[in-house]
């Protein structure tokens, strides 16, 4: 039996090594992915981002607890946890110590924790991301939840990932400036601000909400992500406004709140026909990721390392324009 039929039938040990192979890029891991794809497409995946030091893993931590405990009534979820660590300067590996915040769910079966190294990426998601969270889809997990290194600006790609993106802020943090930031609000279909009994909270809430307003147009349907004709038709009941919820996720409070949030935005994207939009959307980006990818490795293959080098050369020494040096390596103008 190979690794994917073992990790559709529960394996956690294959499922660990299976997306060893997908990290690594390996052929076994890229069969393993085709064989599994027909699997994927009913996990809730979940984005949880912000800035550095807001407390994003013990949020994700009280989550997944509230998923599997739930209050409702529900049957509890199978969770799983993609952490995407800072990477070693020195080894290229994930930089663990935000895990160490998740040892209370050491030992339930139904929660799977991931770390993984962001290798650089400015998003904070690793290029190999999207494909262990299809791994852990293809698993049986109902909710996936994504933790990035919280890299401020470039954080809006978890938005290309996610059907439901949490931004997380904190008191004291330069709350108001952080909303600004280029595209940090407008993902955010939660917002959750962490440390509330911390002084200032409410300074913090007002700044969201303010940024909030401004952010979104009037008498538009908000779809976290793009705005398009066809949702123009939705009544005006049906859109979706990100909740501002405070929490304090090392005692626990608020997180209840939070998870039902989660429902609820998920029952809206599917509602609303958004949840294949976003499906849509995703697809098509991690589709453009790999062609990108593809080409670029086959064109470079099929140029000598000499004259790369004297383009580059003559690049350097201002003899040659970027546009001429694309011009002349790639045989075509840059229009």
């Amino acid at each position: 039996m190979d690794l994917a039929d073992s990790v559709l039938q529960g394996e956690r040990l294959a499922l660990a090594r299976l997306i060893t192979q997908v990290e690594n890029q390996t052929t076994a891991g890229r069969r393993a992915l085709d064989r599994l794809f027909p699997h994927t497409g009913k996990a809730h995946l979940v984005g949880v981002t912000g800035s550095p030091g807001a407390g994003k893993s013990s949020l994700v931590n009280k989550l997944a607890l509230a998923f599997r405990h739930p209050a409702t009534g529900e049957p509890p979820r199978r969770v799983a946890i993609v952490a995407v660590d800072p990477s070693s300067p020195f080894t290229g590996g994930a930089v663990l110590g935000d895990r160490v915040r998740m040892r209370d769910l050491a030992g339930d079966p139904g929660i799977f924790i991931r770390s993984m190294a962001s290798r650089g990426a400015l998003g904070g998601l690793s290029a190999s991301t999207a494909a262990v969270v299809q791994v852990l889809d293809a698993a049986g997990f109902d909710l996936v939840l994504i933790e990035t290194v919280g890299a401020g600006q470039s954080e809006v790609d978890i938005a290309r990932l996610a059907h439901t993106t949490i931004v997380v802020e904190a008191p004291g943090m330069g709350d108001d400036i952080q909303a600004i930031k280029a595209g940090i609000l407008e993902i955010a279909d939660i917002l959750v601000v962490n440390k509330a009994d911390k002084t200032g909270v409410e300074h913090t809430e007002r700044a969201l909400r303010a940024m909030l307003e401004l952010a979104r147009p009037e008498k538009m349907p908000y779809t976290g992500s793009q705005h398009s004709p066809q949702h123009e038709e939705l009544d005006e009941n049906e859109w979706w406004m990100p909740p501002v919820l405070r929490v304090i996720a090392t005692e626990g409070a608020g997180i209840r709140e939070v998870a039902q949030a989660i429902r609820d935005h998920g029952e809206f994207l599917r509602h609303t026909g958004l949840w294949v939009q976003r499906d849509r959307e995703r697809l098509e980006s991690e589709l453009q990721t790999l062609i990108r990818s593809v080409l670029m490795y086959r064109w470079r293959r099929g140029v000598s390392e000499d004259l790369y080098q004297d383009v580059l050369t003559r690049l350097v020494e201002r003899s040659l324009s970027p546009y001429q040096a694309v011009d002349e390596l790639v045989g075509m103008p840059v229009e």
